[in-house]
């Protein structure tokens, strides 16, 4: 049934990885993560309608390795040393658990954790308002739009989910963040294949 592609959980995560290679620096970047033994399809940017935010711990309990799992992801990689790179999934989500919230994806090179994070946070932020008609005035401050979104009765929760790293000499660094969506699984507690036993 198509109902059950509509995940039910979400959880978020993120990695850095380094390797001499860029795809090997990558999947060190996917075990930093914990979720290097998933077959992920990426996708964008609905956080699905009635889904809960979870740990991730709690979400690794519900993955099986080789499980085809849907990814919003977030990603860079450099081979320059000292540059500073970064990757952040932003998470907004409605008053109304009926309505569907918003996940977005940024990445950047010379910002901070935190401005990355601001500013990926920010875009979910804007998406749901526009969405659900709340009007804002786009050249205020993410600061000032932040407390908007506060006294607002319509947006209940802004996030985000951020990893920066600085490069190397001969070597990739890869950073990722990412959502990842939980389908509904018969699945039990003591299943020792689960990603979280690894």
């Amino acid at each position: 049934m198509l109902e059950s592609l509509v995940p039910k959980r979400v959880f978020l995560t993120k990695g850095v990885g380094r390797h001499k290679e860029k795809l090997v620096s990558f999947e060190m970047a996917l075990r930093d993560a914990g979720i290097q033994a998933l077959n992920y399809v990426q996708v964008s940017s609905i956080f699905p309608p009635g889904a809960k935010l979870i740990s991730k711990e709690e979400g690794q309990k519900l993955l099986k390795p080789g499980e085809i799992a849907f990814i919003v992801m977030s990603r860079n990689d450099t081979d320059e040393p000292h540059r500073l790179i970064s990757a952040s999934v932003g998470l907004a989500l409605p008053a109304d658990k009926d309505t569907y919230g918003y996940l977005s994806e940024h990445h950047a090179h010379g910002l901070t954790d935190e401005e990355c994070g601001d500013y990926a946070e920010d875009i979910a932020a804007q998406m749901l308002a526009t969405t659900l008609g709340v009007s804002f005035d786009e050249d205020t401050s993410w600061d000032e739009r932040q407390e908007f979104w506060k006294l607002s009765d319509e947006i209940v929760k802004t996030k985000n989910i951020t990893q920066s790293a600085i490069g190397q000499r001969n070597m990739w660094t890869t950073v990722i963040s990412a959502g990842v969506l939980v389908l509904d699984h018969e699945i039990t507690k003591n299943d020792n294949n689960s990603i979280g036993n690894k």
